[in-house]
């Protein structure tokens, strides 16, 4: 007979020493892990009729997993993407429960053999070099906070940092002497320093004499000192693409953020020549392949591809019908 699993301490145990303390996993990771085994949680209250801390691990099987999972896309409207990561999280915990809990093996399998759900992968969206240029002059640099969005822009369109390495920018990590650079730590606590442009130096090294009476440690702080927020740094990047489409009418069609101007800082390096390596470590992506969006998302280097190719030129031969058993297949 087998033991039943308390969840609780397991689920416990697994952010406590799993994530921060074996894995130092990152706080945006951790919160994201929280949401959704809370979500977990409240679904199983609803639907199992018991209390979170009275749950075992034998009610988390495959069938329940599964049927949350439906439940996120139908009634939270949530699309793939989300749901995979949802899935994501909960993988992770029953890898850490096979070790915890071996007599749940079979269990536990069932769960970690859930596949992904495929999705659409849609082509990203980039500025061009006109609707770049279109969004900083449309920031007004008459006020500090209109100096403050300028520099940030600018900063992000030149650099394709993460919005949350933009916002986590301390005046400590800009060197605007010869080798200009900011330094960030990305993804995977992996440090990188990116180098600045001269308008980008000139920009920068004014606000940061701008800025130096707020006393904040942040390169872009907030109104009151403090950091940036992810939603007000995209507000601000919304409310001056809005102002941009006046004289630039191609955004009203784009919606811009802050990962679009990453996006565009690729795409700008991508059209340049820059081989998709280079790229990558200059983005702190993982792996090469990351960088495939950016071709696939390049029409310029399509139309490049297609003038350089030999139009085929044949002559017309008149229309024979196909075998009949062909033609069933192809109307399958």
């Amino acid at each position: 007979m087998k033991i039943p699993a308390e969840l609780p301490p397991l689920l416990e145990s697994f952010f406590i020493q799993r994530l921060m303390g074996q894995r130092k996993a990152s706080p945006h990771t951790i919160a994201a892990y929280r949401d959704t085994f809370s979500l977990l949680l409240k679904f199983a209250q609803k639907h199992l009729g018991r209390e979170p801390s009275k749950l075992t691990l034998e009610d988390l099987n495959a069938v329940f997993v599964a049927s949350f999972l439906d439940d996120l896309e139908s009634g939270r409207h949530c699309c793939p993407r989300s749901r995979n990561v949802r899935l994501a999280a909960i993988r992770s915990f029953f890898r850490y429960a096979a070790v915890e809990a071996p007599q749940h093996a079979g269990l536990i399998q069932r769960v970690l053999s859930i596949p992904r759900k495929r999705h659409v992968q849609r082509v990203i969206d980039f500025l061009t070099r006109d609707e770049i240029k279109a969004l900083l002059c449309a920031v007004d640099r008459t006020t500090w906070l209109g100096r403050r969005d300028h520099a940030l822009l600018l900063i992000a369109v030149q650099t394709g940092l993460r919005l949350s390495e933009i916002t986590s920018l301390g005046r400590t990590d800009v060197v605007l002497e010869a080798g200009a650079h900011v330094r960030c730590t990305g993804k995977g606590r992996k440090e990188r320093c990116t180098p600045l442009s001269k308008p980008a130096v000139a920009v920068l090294g004014a606000w940061m004499k701008d800025a130096v009476t707020v006393q904040s440690p942040f390169l872009f702080p907030s109104s009151r000192s403090g950091r940036l927020s992810a939603d007000a740094v995209q507000r601000l990047v919304a409310r001056h693409a809005g102002n941009a489409q006046k004289n630039c009418p191609s955004l009203a069609k784009k919606k811009v953020t802050p990962h679009v101007l990453r996006h565009s800082a690729a795409m700008e390096l991508l059209q340049a020549g820059v081989d998709r390596a280079l790229i990558a470590i200059w983005l702190g992506h993982e792996s090469v392949e990351t960088t495939q969006v950016y071709l696939d998302a390049d029409l310029t280097l399509k139309e490049a591809m297609l003038a350089k190719a030999c139009p085929i030129e044949g002559a017309p031969v008149r229309y024979r019908p196909s075998d009949q058993l062909v033609q069933f297949l192809k109307a399958l």
